[in-house]
């Protein structure tokens, strides 16, 4: 779902089809009836992705939960470490808001009513794109930023998730100019590799600091 990720930006947002790989995610952007065609197609796909999607919301909360405690282990007290928080969590519910709203496109008789399928169509777009990236900018804000001031981690990491932070709150002005949906991808997949990165890179051994920002 990253905007939802199966939906193919290229050009002016538009879609291509890969036989290789079958149909392509519907954009909620798209024709209606294109929309319909392809859930009332793909149930078993919709629900198996939904199922993954989900699960992959499990780990990101206890992934979330992880650093901002090794954070506080290391005497961490910024408020950062609480923006982490918030965002990590926001960004794992986003996420499984989103799946479950694919799920229940699976379902034929809610296709068979438009609205009802526009609505869950838009809610799992919106839930597992905007939604889902601004919660993960202020995770990589939250700890990019108070892993800086205790030089925690070097500082390209540091680069690179504010980078991300910048990208996923950006992706917030899609909801009036959708062009801007281009961030979408980037916090994503550039948030993938950031992910793995602060588990390769920040340090596993008590260190203490004393960050008082409201001082």
């Amino acid at each position: 779902m990253g905007g939802d990720p199966r939906v193919i930006v290229r050009g002016k947002f538009g879609r291509r089809r890969n036989p290789a790989l079958g149909p392509s995610y519907a954009n909620p952007h798209g024709p209606i009836e294109e929309a319909r065609q392809f859930f009332t197609a793909n149930p078993q796909a919709l629900r198996w992705s939904a199922f993954f999607a989900f699960g992959s919301a499990v780990p990101l909360g206890i992934y979330t939960a992880t650093v901002v405690s090794r954070l506080r282990f290391r005497g961490v007290r910024a408020a950062g470490t609480n923006i982490a928080l918030l965002g990590g969590l926001a960004a794992a519910l986003a996420l499984a808001v989103s799946a479950l709203c694919s799920w229940v496109l699976s379902v034929p008789e809610v296709n068979s009513s438009i609205a009802t399928m526009r609505l869950m169509h838009f809610l799992s777009f919106l839930a597992g794109g905007v939604a889902f990236a601004v919660g993960f900018g202020l995770l990589a804000a939250g700890v990019s930023v108070t892993s800086l001031l205790a030089r925690l981690l070097p500082r390209w990491l540091v680069g690179l998730g504010l980078l991300i932070a910048v990208a996923g709150e950006l992706s917030s002005i899609s909801l009036v100019a959708y062009p801007m949906a281009f961030a979408l991808p980037v916090t994503r997949f550039g948030g993938f590799v950031w992910l793995i990165a602060i588990g390769l890179f920040l340090p596993k051994t008590a260190r203490q600091y004393d960050i008082e920002t409201n001082e």
